[in-house]
Parts: structure tokens; C-alpha cells; sequence
């Protein structure tokens, strides 16, 4: 091949799963460097008007950077021993990032309000660690926990992806619940350095929109579920499927996609993933009965309706049998060659992601069960074959994948909050969020909008998508119904207590969610069908629990239910509730 790309006009191109693969990799680790370059400096911005102090604003970047780094050292040891995602490092940097930011900001804007109340710099790492300390631990342990449930399906590529995204987000934990608290008793007043005066129209928006919300729970409550109901309606389309043309994981610019393309359009939309199938004999390869067998099974297989071709290895030559037998004992001959294998190669006349190549596929199976004496043995092999086994397992795995997320979350929930109510609120809102997530990705992905080609949505990275919102939600659960908690057991009922909590923690998880929506949007200059799925449903996902699950439906529920929303009432020692705003 490199003698024939030396010829003058000649182009070659090797179409093959590797090449994908390294090409995938390496447009992988370019998306990672260049949306770096456009999210960093839109986080420092964004983070610095919400902390409104310059040496504050560093501190998420601090504590998700050095988390991240533990992540990656742990990973790259990891690697000799597990087969990872060729995107796990941009899962690990997106958790690293998005829980650093998330428990950064809680943990150190209770330090800050407490130190704004004249308490002692030791006292406010205190306060800070019994109240938002502890609600970082139960988030982290949340997240940690429900990306654990992705070694459900047992398959090594889930297997990376869960293993390497909890340790990225335990990774974190341990720095924000170490490293963090010491970093603040050092820097103590100095978090104050740089700061911006935060205008007072903006601590009394805050407030002035949680009395307007709360005023009426009930309209509020319908809103946002109506909200949620409308792109979630879609979602009766969702269509999860890992694509086995190797072109579709590729950008449409690149020449290893035109390649695909080039070589459909010459050899047969189904010559990019024929069907390699493998027989094997109880027989010696040198016995004529066995190739007779392997040729009746190929005459079969090209007489099915979708194949366009079928190749076949012709016999071995007479003299084969001569050659391998000839040196033995005569009484040793029938044993010389041992059973073997053929492998007969079938091409579809259909692209390898359509039915009636799924079709085909079956029906293959069955010629091959009904064809084949008893004692032999076969497999259909290829990407094809792969990708289907991976999408069954996936279809097969991923409901179990969601219970399991769900009871951790509730379990933790119920152990962060004491209330069973309020966690299984949280709960069916996350899952109205995903629903809704799931109809805005079959509007853009699957029906093709936004400069999506219409496609299915790959089942390899989708179920990502919502183990990260059940995860990154988590910690804004866990907050706003920890303070709503918190003035509720100092006596006020149950609407002051809500009206007071979002007051409290509305700019907060709203600035934190921002941040990760700008990571995720800066994803879009990947050239990756797969990354810019994984941009826009993280994005619309964390749009949506932000504004309406957490500003809308969990308030407005809590409110309504009144002393029920505690039930059954179980206790956590608390600290008071700080006189303003804070985490």
C-alpha cells in the first residue's frame, strides 16, 4: 500500500475499525484543547460575578484542577489493567470540573457569608464544613455512587467510563473536603481580595423572585411541570443505537469519511462492514466433506435476499492432505490435522445501519442453524455483528442502569434531607428533567437540527447524558433542600421556608449551573456527531433542572405540602441559618 500512495495521483486511505478509532482519539484530544481555550476564560468570567472576588473565583478552577490531575494519575494506572472509552478523558475532565465548581462554590460562599457576619476565620470553616460540607459529602457520594451503576452491563467499555468518572468525582470530594478547607483557614479575609460590590438589586432580585414564585405554589408547580411535559412528549420517538457505519462517528470534512464514503458509493453501501462467518469443523480442514459443507453454507447464505456477494476460501488442494499426513505412522494419519476454521465473508447490499441489514442478520443465523451438521460450530463476526451485541446489552442494561441510579439517589437524598417526601420529589422531578432532555435530543439529534445530520442517537455515549444529570443535579437537590430544611426546623412554615431557601440559594445554583453550561457549549466546536450530542444534552439538561426543576417545581412542591415534605421527620443536628445569603 505505501508503494502504491507513492504513485503519482494516487490517494490512499486505509478504512478500517483502527483508523477510526485513532481518528476519534485524536479529534477527541483536539476538541479538549480548543474548547479549553473558549470555556477558561468565559469561566473566570462568570465565576468571578458570582463569587464577585477575583481570589474566590480561582478557587473551583483550584480544586477541580488538582482533583482532576489526582483523576488522571489514577486512571493512567488503571489503563494496564482495564480497556477504557477513547472519550474517557473528557468525561473525567467534564466531572472534574463540573462537581469541582459545584463544591467549591458551596463550600467556600458559606465560608465567605459567615466571615461577613464577623465570625471567626476557624469558626467559618466550621459552619462551612457542618452545613455545606455535608451536603457536598452526600452529593459527592450521590454522583460517585450513581456512576457506579454504568458497571451494570459488565462490558469493559462501561466498565472504563464508571470506574474512570467516580474516581474523578471521589477525587474531587476528597480535595474540596481536605485540601479546600485548609486552602480557606489559610486565605481567611484575603478571599475577599478583588472584590466587585455586589449591587443590592441583585440580592433583593433573588428574594423578590422566591416571594413572587411562592406567593402562588400551585400555578407555579403546573407551570413547570407543563414546561417539562412539552419537549418531554417527544421523547416517545427516542431511538438509542451505536452506528456500525464507521463513517458516521467521523466528521463529515475529513478524509477518512470521504474515504467511507468513496468506498460505498464503489463497492456497495454494505462493503464497509461485511459479515466475516465463522465455522468451525469437528473435522480435519483436510477432509473433503468438511469444504463441501462450507460451500453449501455459502450457497445458502448468497441466495438470501439483502446479500450481495458471499466469499468463500476455495478447497485446499489435493495434495494438502498428503503433505500433512505423509511423514506419520499410518496409524497416527487421522489425527493429523486438528479441527479447523472457515471463515466465509458476506457482504450486504444495504448500509450497515439499516433494517433490512438487521434483517439480514437474522436471517443469516437462521440458514447457518439450519445448514450446519450437528457437531459444528459458528459465530458472524465484524462490526456489525459487534455493534449489534453492544446495542442489544446496552437496550437490555440501561433500565437497570436508571433503577440503580434512582435508588442511590433516593437513598441519599433521604439521607442528606431526612425526608422521605422531599426525596422522592427530587427524584421524579430528575426524571421529568431526563424525559425532557430525551425529547430535545430526538428534535436536534435524531430528526436533525442545529447542523445535526439526522442520525440515531449513539447508545455508546447517550446513557452518559443522564447518569451525568442525575449526578450533576444532585448537588443542586441537595443544597437548596438542605437550607430549605434548615428554616423550616427553626419554626418557619413551610412556604417562608422554601420562599427563604431559594432566596438563599438561587443565584448560587443557578451561577454554578451556568459554568457547566459554557463547558458543555464550548464542546460544539468538536466535529464529532458524538461530542456535540453529549454538548447539547448536557446542556439543555442542566437549562432545564436549573430554571425549572430547582427554581420552580422543588420549591413550589415543598411549599404545598407543608409539614408533610418532612416526612417521616427524621433529624440532623443543624447550625442557624445564616442572617443572608450565602451556601
Amino acid at each position: 500500500m505505501a508503494a502504491l500512495a507513492r504513485r503519482p495521483g494516487v490517494r490512499v486511505e486505509a478504512v478500517t475499525p483502527t483508523a477510526v478509532s485513532n481518528a476519534v482519539l485524536r479529534e477527541a484530544k483536539r476538541t479538549l484543547h480548543v474548547s479549553g481555550l473558549i470555556a477558561l476564560p468565559l469561566l473566570l468570567v462568570l465565576l468571578f460575578l458570582v463569587y464577585d472576588s477575583l481570589v474566590a473565583a480561582l478557587l473551583p478552577l483550584l480544586v477541580a484542577g488538582v482533583g482532576a490531575t489526582g483523576a488522571l494519575a489514577v486512571i493512567d494506572v488503571l489503563e494496564a489493567h482495564l480497556r477504557l472509552s477513547v472519550y474517557l478523558t473528557d468525561i473525567v475532565s467534564f466531572f472534574a470540573l463540573g462537581v469541582g465548581i459545584d463544591y467549591s462554590l458551596f463550600l467556600s460562599t458559606r465560608f465567605r457569608t459567615a466571615l461577613r457576619r464577623g465570625s471567626p476565620v476557624e469558626a467559618a470553616v466550621d459552619e462551612a464544613m457542618a452545613t455545606a460540607g455535608r451536603s457536598v459529602f452526600f452529593s459527592g457520594l450521590a454522583v460517585g455512587l450513581s456512576l457506579l451503576s454504568l458497571l451494570i452491563p459488565r462490558t469493559p467499555y462501561w466498565n472504563g467510563l464508571a470506574i474512570g468518572g467516580a474516581v474523578a468525582v471521589f477525587a474531587v470530594l476528597a480535595v474540596t473536603l481536605t485540601f479546600l478547607p485548609a486552602l480557606l483557614a489559610i486565605l481567611g479575609h484575603a478571599t475577599e481580595r478583588g472584590r466587585l460590590p455586589r449591587p443590592a438589586a441583585l440580592t433583593r432580585f433573588w428574594a423578590g423572585l422566591a416571594r413572587r414564585l411562592l406567593a402562588r405554589p400551585l400555578p407555579v408547580l403546573l407551570a413547570g411541570l407543563v414546561l417539562l411535559a412539552v419537549p418531554a412528549w417527544w421523547a416517545r420517538q427516542f431511538v438509542m443505537s451505536t452506528p456500525a457505519n464507521l463513517g458516521a462517528l467521523l466528521a463529515p470534512d475529513t478524509r477518512l469519511h470521504l474515504a467511507v464514503v468513496r468506498q460505498q458509493q464503489d463497492f456497495g453501501a454494505g462493503s464497509i462492514a461485511p459479515l466475516p462467518v465463522v465455522l468451525e469443523s469437528p473435522r480435519p480442514l483436510t477432509r473433503a466433506a468438511v469444504w463441501a459443507t462450507a460451500e453449501r453454507v455459502a450457497r445458502r447464505l448468497g441466495r438470501l435476499g439483502d446479500v450481495a456477494r458471499v466469499a468463500a476460501p476455495a478447497g485446499p488442494p489435493s495434495t494438502l492432505a498428503r503433505l500433512a499426513a505423509g511423514p506419520l505412522p499410518a496409524v497416527l494419519r487421522p489425527f493429523a490435522a486438528p479441527p479447523g476454521w472457515i471463515q466465509l465473508t458476506v457482504v450486504a447490499r444495504s448500509g450497515p445501519d439499516s433494517t433490512a441489514t438487521a434483517r439480514l442478520l437474522s436471517r443469516m443465523q437462521g440458514v447457518l442453524a439450519a445448514t450446519l451438521p450437528r457437531g459444528w460450530r459458528w459465530g458472524i463476526g465484524g462490526v456489525l455483528g459487534l455493534v449489534h451485541s453492544f446495542n442489544r446489552l446496552v437496550a437490555r442494561s440501561l433500565p437497570w442502569v436508571l433503577a440503580a441510579t434512582a435508588a442511590v439517589a433516593l437513598g441519599v437524598l433521604f439521607a442528606a434531607t431526612g425526608s422521605l417526601a422531599a426525596a422522592g420529589l427530587g427524584l421524579v422531578f430528575d426524571g421529568l428533567v431526563a424525559l425532557a432532555t430525551a425529547g430535545v435530543l430526538v428534535l436536534v439529534v435524531q430528526d436533525g437540527r442545529w447542523g445535526f445530520a439526522p442520525q440515531h442517537l449513539d447508545s455508546s455515549i447517550t446513557p452518559i447524558i443522564f447518569v451525568m444529570l442525575f449526578g450533576l443535579s444532585m448537588d443542586y437537590e441537595v443544597i437548596l433542600v438542605h437550607r430549605i430544611r434548615e428554616y423550616a426546623r427553626r419554626g418557619l412554615e413551610a412556604r417562608a421556608a422554601a420562599e427563604a431557601g431559594l432566596a438563599d440559594t438561587g443565584g448560587m445554583i443557578t451561577g454554578a449551573g451556568l459554568t457547566m453550561v459554557t463547558v458543555f457549549l464550548a464542546e460544539l466546536v468538536s466535529r464529532l456527531p458524538v461530542i456535540r450530542t453529549l454538548a447539547v444534552g448536557m446542556s439543555v439538561a442542566l437549562l432545564l433542572d436549573i430554571l425549572v426543576a430547582r427554581m420552580l417545581l422543588v420549591p413550589g412542591s415543598l411549599a404545598l405540602l407543608g409539614r408533610w415534605a418532612w416526612w417521616p421527620g427524621y433529624r440532623w443536628p443543624l447550625p442557624d441559618p445564616p442572617a443572608a445569603d450565602g451556601a
